[in-house]
């Protein structure tokens, strides 16, 4: 244990170069590279890393079905909207018609939630 305390302790006054030096014999020395784990190790990281994820900010409200009370539907959709009554009966009556288009998250999330008390089935896309 001694001699191993005594070899760390040698090995502590090494400059940066003589380090470098010593690894490359050691290199040699054993047939091994102390680069190559770290390399592959970094790459899947980096490759991951490479790939920004895009974060969508424009969301579409999509009703899939208007549900038991319609007619409650049909008046959120109006005020969500401004459409008149025909046009806001024809989105409520038409699954996979968008309510709204290109609204932020908040908008989205908001106007799914008002739909949703009145019983309609929404989607945000």
């Amino acid at each position: 244990m001694a001699d191993l305390t005594k070899l760390v302790d040698e090995l502590s006054q090494l400059s940066v170069l003589e380090a470098a030096e010593l690894v490359k014999q050691l290199e040699e020395k054993w047939g091994v590279s102390a680069a190559a784990p770290v390399a592959m190790a970094a790459a899947p990281a980096a490759a991951v890393a490479a790939e920004p994820v895009e974060e969508k900010t424009e969301f579409d409200v999509v009703i899939k079905e208007a549900g038991a009370k319609k007619i409650d539907v049909i008046r959120v959709i109006r005020q969500l909207t401004n459409l008149g009554l025909k046009e806001a009966k024809d989105v409520a009556e038409t699954s996979g018609a968008k309510v709204l288009e290109a609204v932020g998250k908040d908008a989205a999330n908001d106007a799914k939630g008002k739909l949703e008390a009145v019983g309609a089935t929404v989607e945000v896309k």
